[in-house]
């Protein structure tokens, strides 16, 4: 319902714009405009689909093999002691266990519509223990509040999108993106933590909270040390480095564990061409209301005439600001900050720092609305409890994260 609202407000307002144009200003051309951009925009949204195609099979043959090796489920085994600590009303054993690392794997991975099927199976599988079947449970609480912090590791989805929109280094943002949702992530956890009063305190979580502010610190250490254009260069060359030895760690498992590593991929590929086929409607649907909304001179009215002096006004620098509407949309709607993200990127360039911002912002969290509205739609479950403000807050601290990073390495 929610996506619904934000689809038609984007018509509607880009028509009181433009008929405001033409009776005030006199400005005949802005329908032609509107009309052209709805074409136009429809266009761009297959091209982009079709072009995702290659490399969504990619990864999903990726995700495949380590699926059949067992490496999914060897690495689910290896953080069982901190997914109990995390989940403890979870029995242990429980099919559930298994069902949230395949989903967090996925969206580790950046597969967004990968990872959808995986977290609604375990939704079921967790509604199964809940005693009050109307009413959120702390497990389901904790699992989608990590959901809609993002906890991305490989920004898939979001590379994609800047190979597709001629970035010269569509990797770029790599680094970036992994130290803002590692901060969204951990002040979700921290937030839905104390809300249930789940000890973090413990072994397991400090061993690995601790692992991961040191590589986390020694990222920053390294990248703060060097100047600006050597940056973006070891950037790339760190995200590249790491994305190949993965790709390769899988397929090497594979043959360890002796199975068809290609037959494997294959399998997993060929669901690429059919998840890049289902994203085509929602793409074009949304390129085609943010176009309108642009062209109608609501989205310059919005960001140039109204949040750029407000933030002026406070003495903060306004480069940033041409990235906010991705950043705040994507709370409510994946799509729609998708196709704001691309449309940033065709106004102001895939390699802008605005453009660079807007992918990391993007990248920082999910889509809080979107997700709670589905998995939670999918049991049955109408009473949230605190599920929306903890994902909220998560949400707030991903921004906030993302912008001070993006100046650190782009600006």
């Amino acid at each position: 319902m929610v996506l619904n609202y934000i689809w038609v407000a984007f018509f509607i307002v880009a028509f009181v714009v433009a008929m405001g144009k033409l009776l005030f200003l006199g400005d005949t051309e802005i329908f032609t405009e509107l009309v052209n951009s709805t074409f136009s925009s429809s266009k761009n949204a297959f091209e982009i689909s079709l072009g995702l195609t290659g490399l969504l099979s990619l990864w999903l043959g990726v995700m495949k093999i380590g699926e059949r090796s067992g490496m999914i489920n060897a690495l689910s085994r290896w953080l069982s002691p901190v997914f109990c600590r995390l989940f403890p009303d979870i029995p242990k054993g429980h099919p559930a266990m298994g069902s949230i690392f395949m989903n967090l794997s996925a969206n580790m991975l950046g597969l967004d519509n990968a990872a959808t099927p995986l977290g609604l199976k375990a939704m079921k599988e967790l509604q199964e223990l809940n005693p009050k079947k109307d009413t959120a449970t702390n497990p389901m609480i904790m699992f989608l509040v990590i959901n809609t912090s993002g906890l991305i590791l490989i920004p898939v989805s979001i590379m994609m999108y800047r190979a597709q929109m001629g970035a010269a280094q569509p990797t770029d943002i790599f680094i970036p993106t992994l130290l803002s949702t590692a901060v969204s992530t951990a002040v979700g956890i921290l937030t839905v933590s104390i809300s249930q009063r789940i000890n973090l305190l413990c072994k397991p979580i400090l061993l690995l909270g601790g692992g991961i502010s040191v590589f986390f610190a020694a990222l920053i250490w390294v990248f703060v040390r060097v100047g600006r254009d050597e940056m973006g260069t070891y950037s790339t060359l760190t995200a590249n480095v790491i994305l190949f030895c993965i790709i390769l760690l899988f397929i090497l498992w594979g043959l360890w564990k002796r199975i068809n590593v290609y037959d494997a991929f294959i399998e997993g590929a060929k669901e690429g061409f059919s998840t890049a086929v289902r994203i085509i409607p929602y793409l074009v649907a949304f390129l085609v209301g943010i176009a309108v909304f642009r062209a109608s001179g609501a989205m310059d009215l919005l960001v140039d005439d109204l949040i750029r002096p407000a933030v002026a006004a406070l003495g903060v620098d306004t480069s940033f600001v041409g990235a906010l509407p991705t950043a705040l949309m994507k709370s409510l709607s994946g799509s729609a900050a998708n196709g704001l993200m691309i449309d940033t990127m065709q106004q102001y360039g895939a390699d802008s720092f605005v453009g660079r911002l807007s992918c990391v912002a993007r990248g920082a969290s999910d889509t809080t609305f979107y997700i709670l509205a589905v998995y939670f739609g999918s049991v049955g479950i109408t009473r949230t409890r605190n599920a929306v403000t903890c994902g909220l807050i998560a949400d707030a601290s991903g921004i906030v994260a993302a912008i001070v990073i993006s100046y650190l390495f782009f600006f």
